[in-house]
C-alpha cells in the first residue's frame, strides 16, 4: 500500500477543511485517524463529509470519541467547541501497550467520561418519562452497563499497569457504540456534558473534557437523588479531580456553568427548561464537596 500521511494541529473547522481537501487531492481507499481524541475527531469528520471509510487507530483514551459516531470541532468564528455527526469507523485498533504509556490524567478523563453515562441515561429517561423523547432500551442498557464496570473496576485501574487499559478501553468502545445504536449521543451525554460544555465557555482549557465530566456527574446525580457518593469515590480512585478546586476552577465560575449549562443545547435534562438557582447549585456542590 501507498501510505501518505498528513500531520494536523489544532481540531478547528479550518483544520477539518484542509484534511478533507487532502483527500479530494489524493483519493485514498480509507482514511487512518492516528493521535488523540481531538486528531481522532479530525480524521472521522472529514471521513463523514467526504464520504471516505474511516479507520480509528487511538493513542490515548480521554474520552469515549475514539468509536463515536460525533465529533467535537472548534468553531473559528467565535472559538466555542461544536458537536458534529461524523463517520463511526470501520475498525478500531487500540494497542493497550502505546495508550498506557500516555499521560496517567489523560486515561483517567477517558474513564470519567464513561462513568458520566450514568447520569447521561438518567437524562434520557427523564425526557423520555416529561417529554416523550424517542429512546432505546438496548442503547442505554450498554452505557450503564460499561459505567459500571469502571465504577466497579476502579480499585484495579492504576497508572502503568496494562490491565489499566484493558479494563477501560472496551467501556470507552462500547460507550461509542451506544451512541451509534441510538443515533443520538443521548446515551453518553446529558446534563453533566452540559456542565462540561458550560465550563469550557466560562473557564477554558483548565480541565480536560472527562475530568469536567466526572465532576458534573457528581453534581447531575446528586439532582437525581442519586449514589453520588459512590461516584465521587470512584473518580477519587482512579485519581479523577471531584472538586472545583481539581478543575482549577472558582467558586463563582463553577455556580456560572450550574446554573448556564441549561442554555447549552436544546435538550431535555434534570436542570430543566430554566435551569436552577445560584442558591440551589451552592447547594448541591457543597453538599457533595465538589465545594
Amino acid at each position: 500500500y501507498d501510505v501518505d500521511v498528513m500531520e494536523v494541529g489544532v481540531a478547528d473547522e479550518e483544520t477539518v477543511a484542509q484534511v478533507k481537501c487532502h483527500i479530494r487531492d489524493t483519493d485514498p481507499e480509507y482514511l487512518v485517524g492516528v493521535g488523540g481524541g481531538s486528531k481522532i475527531d479530525i480524521a472521522k469528520l472529514a471521513a463523514f463529509q467526504t464520504g471516505c471509510p474511516f479507520i480509528s487507530v487511538p493513542t490515548s483514551a480521554a474520552h469515549d470519541g475514539i468509536a463515536s459516531p460525533r465529533a467535537s470541532i472548534r468553531n473559528t468564528a467565535n472559538n466555542d467547541n461544536m458537536s458534529f455527526t461524523a463517520s463511526v469507523p470501520m475498525g478500531v485498533v487500540a494497542d493497550t501497550n502505546i495508550i498506557i504509556k500516555s499521560p496517567w490524567r489523560l486515561l483517567a478523563a477517558g474513564c470519567a467520561d464513561v462513568i458520566s453515562n450514568t447520569t447521561a441515561v438518567m437524562d434520557w429517561e427523564l425526557a423520555h418519562r416529561l417529554k416523550h423523547e424517542e429512546y432505546s432500551t438496548s442503547a442505554a442498557t450498554l452505557s450503564k452497563m460499561v459505567a459500571s464496570v469502571i465504577v466497579e473496576s476502579a480499585d484495579h485501574i492504576k497508572p502503568t499497569l496494562e490491565e489499566s487499559a484493558w479494563i477501560m478501553i472496551k467501556p470507552v468502545l462500547v460507550s461509542g457504540v451506544s451512541m451509534s445504536i441510538a443515533g443520538t449521543s443521548r446515551p453518553s451525554s446529558g446534563s453533566e456534558h452540559m456542565f462540561s460544555h458550560a465550563l469550557d465557555r466560562i473557564a477554558p482549557g483548565r480541565a480536560l473534557h472527562g475530568e469536567q465530566c466526572g465532576v458534573g456527574t457528581i453534581l447531575s446525580l446528586a439532582l437525581h437523588g442519586g449514589d453520588w457518593q459512590r461516584i465521587r469515590e470512584a473518580l477519587h480512585t482512579i485519581g479523577c479531580p471531584t472538586s472545583a478546586k481539581g478543575l482549577n476552577v472558582t467558586k463563582e465560575e463553577l455556580i456560572k456553568a450550574m446554573t448556564t449549562a441549561h442554555t447549552i443545547r436544546d435538550r431535555y435534562t434534570i436542570l430543566g427548561e430554566s435551569g436552577i438557582t445560584e442558591k440551589a447549585a451552592e447547594r448541591i456542590a457543597v453538599m457533595t464537596k465538589v465545594l
